[in-house]
């Protein structure tokens, strides 16, 4: 019973440390559960035994670690500002932190990390001492890298609070988007339960206010492997990561010791707002066949203020989730026996015919020919242009007539097999064609989420074959394209040069040609407008990334442009020049053929099971190599579907609509007009529903507001004798009450006009009841 006593104790202490407000709120708390139904103490008591053995291990060491570096030479430095401004220090005793304050002391609060000679890859802690000259940046929060290292140190603490209170053993606890996750195995496999939350919340709350040090120190694989003898998750991870003679860091707060390249903020201190999102299972490493693991987001910021404004964006996010408003208006589902593939409903079928008819439409304009490839090819496709080795793991792979074939996730190789089908001459080019076939990915069951992440999907994906003077012109063309579609939807976008990455197909040369051609397109339609994402290019070639900014400034990768050299070489693709190749006269004697060159091995292959180099078929005399222009502008349909359905909030604009008007009588005796009225704005291809319920006037109204009809027509006697329809537009408050009278041939003419037209203002601008009124007492007086 004392057992018991004590640990309800602790229980309640907790909640008393947690609680803000008078004690009426905190009784009324308890009442709906305590702190949410979590049971036991707070943390383990006594503690789980590896932190104390991990703990003497990680002194021992960081007394060697921190007389190895006092033995380091001292010696001047410069360290340069973002200013110009150059500072004074001593290697291995100056900190990024001693500029800081040095300047001001709200900098130094501010700062979240350092960043040495411009490389986002030399990140420093910024009370980790310099070691050299250096040119010095102080990231804060709002820096992009800034806010990943203090979320980095947030999921620190929240692993420190899961040791804590689980005795867990941690995997990984990694920033993400939106915040920060940690990874781990809860003892026996139980499960993390909602109810944990507040209590690790609790246990953060006092992990920050004691502003315990973030400390770097730098261990050998023998050492590591010693350190995390516990965790079989963490020896798994420095086996396969750390190679033998290697050294890798850890980072201590408190407690808690983990595996980790840093950096982070100076103290645990900074992170003044924290909260627990979800909880789920995973799998370690996200493998299925691996154990399946517990996983807490979380999310933090230096003030409670961006908080509080975060949580007000996730509510506003969650009314408009492209899944629950999906559901609601009926567009699309996704069923267990087809995962990763929509199912589009009637109404979302309208939404996805009408964007890709406006992407043709756009075609017309520019000059694309519309084609379409098969869905399957023989594998042998795929490793004639390179895909195979790099991205078989995520296709559909399947024996037919013993020889294996997939699904294809791509169009590029299908239509370089159209380009090559015959000799094609310089007039062709440039040569564009669009598909908008259905392509297939296997993505993993876990990656899966609603239309952004598929594995069936459409998109608008098109190829341009041109020569090299044609590039600048067509990559001009693809960012009017650009300007043209994400305008009419109200989006503002970035645009990343994503370079050579590693491993790469083809020369090195080839690749830094490519990317001066694109670097040169960039400054010239945004100069000095755009970012360098270097290493994260295509493994054919150089490419643009666009990324998309909603309403509520939320970011979304969708289009892309990249130049690529590498499949018209593979594909052999070649064009006759307008070059006149003199052919060798056969006079009776045997006519002397041009030298054609051997293929060349870039790389002579001994070792059977070592890769061999590529073969490129020569080009035949008086031809040229094509090159090849992947683009795509609003990407999956799926993808930009399901932005669209978020951006909009399911307030769709007249000419993208799936319901755009609703007829409704006011009575039994208009329903004749009500159908014709129907039949009207049918014929000319528009969505018209007409209400026959018996429900009463007000609700019917109110239905086809909640639905988001664009236009609701009210008819009635007026009308009907009028041969008129009363408008209620949905984006007009002033409409709403009473309508506006329209005559139905006007009605009609500026809807299709506003369809066709793709426009979104308002078609009956004014009070037409006003105005007739108006017109009526002038015809009086007259």
């Amino acid at each position: 019973m004392e057992k018991a006593h004590k640990a309800v104790d602790a229980v309640v202490d907790g909640v008393k440390k947690v609680a803000i407000g008078n004690e009426k709120k905190a009784k009324a708390k308890k009442e709906k559960g305590g702190d949410g139904g979590a049971e036991g103490p707070l943390e383990m008591k006594p503690p789980p035994q590896f932190l104390d053995t991990r703990l003497k291990l990680f002194e021992k060491l960081k007394a060697k670690f921190e007389a190895e570096i006092a033995a380091k030479p001292r010696e001047p430095i410069t360290i340069t500002l973002g200013d110009g401004s150059v500072k004074a220090g001593t290697s291995w005793e100056t900190t990024p932190a001693d500029i800081a304050k040095g300047i001001s002391n709200s900098l130094f609060k501010r700062t979240v990390v350092a960043k040495l000679n411009g490389d986002p890859e030399q990140l420093w802690d910024l009370e980790r001492p310099l070691e050299a000259s250096c040119k010095l940046e102080l990231l804060s929060f709002d820096d992009e890298l800034g806010k990943k290292v203090f979320w980095h140190s947030s999921a620190h603490i929240l692993g420190e609070a899961s040791e804590r209170r689980f005795g867990c053993s941690l995997c990984i606890g990694p920033p993400i988007e939106s915040g920060f996750y940690y990874e781990m195995a809860l003892p026996e496999g139980a499960p993390v339960h909602e109810s944990d939350w507040k209590p690790l919340e609790t246990l953060v709350s006092q992990i920050v206010k004691e502003k315990q040090p973030f400390e770097r120190l730098v261990l050998s694989k023998e050492d590591l492997l010693e350190m995390f003898s516990y965790n079989k998750y963490k020896q798994h991870i420095i086996k396969d990561k750390i190679k033998d003679g290697e050294f890798t860091t850890v980072y201590r707060n408190g407690p808690l010791i983990d595996l980790c390249r840093g950096p982070h903020v100076p103290n645990t201190g900074r992170i003044e707002s924290f909260a627990i999102m979800k909880n789920s299972a995973s799998y370690f490493l996200g493998d299925k066949d691996n154990d399946s693991l517990q996983r807490i987001y979380g999310v933090s910021f230096p003030d409670k203020k961006q908080m509080a404004e975060h949580k007000k964006f996730l509510e506003e996010a969650a009314k408009r989730d492209h899944r629950k408003l999906g559901k609601d208006q009926e567009l699309f589902f996704f069923h267990e026996l087809s995962p990763g593939s929509a199912m589009w409903l009637p109404h979302g079928m309208r939404i996805y015919n009408t964007l890709m008819q406006f992407i043709k439409d756009e075609y017309w304009k520019r000059g694309f020919n519309e084609v379409l490839s098969p869905n399957m090819y023989n594998s042998t496709l795929w490793k004639t242009s390179g895909h195979w080795d790099y991205y078989k793991d995520d296709m559909f792979t399947f024996a037919v007539d013993k020889e294996t074939f997939a699904l294809k996730p791509m169009n590029c190789p299908g239509h370089c097999l159209m380009f090559d089908h015959r000799e094609r001459s310089h007039r062709e080019l440039p040569w564009r064609v669009a598909d908008f076939g259905v392509l297939h990915r296997n993505e993993a069951s876990g990656a899966l989420s609603g239309l952004t992440r598929v594995r069936r999907f459409q998109q608008d994906d098109a190829h341009i074959f041109c020569r090299e003077d044609q590039i600048k012109d067509e990559i001009t063309g693809a960012f009017d394209f650009l300007n043209k579609v994400y305008g009419l939807f109200g989006f503002t976008f970035k645009m990343k040069l994503s370079t050579r990455p590693d491993p790469y197909m083809g020369k090195r040369e080839v690749w830094d040609m490519a990317e001066e051609k694109l670097r040169s397109a960039l400054d010239e339609f945004v100069p000095g407008g755009w970012e360098l994402n270097e290493g994260d290019g295509a493994f054919y070639g150089p490419k643009i990334d666009i990324t998309i900014m909603d309403v509520l400034r939320r970011e979304w990768q969708t289009a892309t442009i990249q130049l690529d050299f590498q499949l018209p070489q593979n594909f052999g693709l070649e064009y006759m020049t307008s070059e006149v190749v003199v052919k060798p006269k056969e006079d009776g004697a045997k006519a002397v053929k041009p030298k054609v060159e051997e293929p060349k091995k870039a790389v002579e292959v001994v070792d059977p099971n070592v890769k061999k180099e590529r073969v490129i078929k020569p080009l035949t005399p008086g031809c040229a190599r094509p090159v090849m222009i992947h683009r795509a502008i609003a990407g999956s349909i799926e993808r930009f579907t399901g932005i669209l359905i978020e951006h909009y909030g399911g307030k769709w604009p007249f000419w993208l609509s799936p319901r755009q008007i609703l007829v409704i009588p006011v009575g039994v005796g208009f329903y004749d007009y009500a159908k014709e009225v129907q039949s009207i704005f049918k014929d000319q291809r528009m969505y018209v529903d007409v209400d026959l319920s018996g429900n009463t006037l007000q609700k019917k109204i109110r239905t086809g507001q909640l639905a988001q009809y664009n236009f609701i027509f009210v008819v009635g006697d007026q009308e009907m004798n009028g041969r008129e329809v009363n408008v209620r537009n949905r984006d007009d408050t002033s409409s709403q009450d009473r309508g506006k009278p329209v005559p139905l041939q006007e009605a009609i003419t500026k809807l299709v006009a506003l369809r066709d037209e793709r426009r979104s203002d308002n078609p009956f601008p004014g009070d037409a009841k006003v105005e007739k009124e108006k017109e009526k007492e002038a015809k009086a007086k007259a």
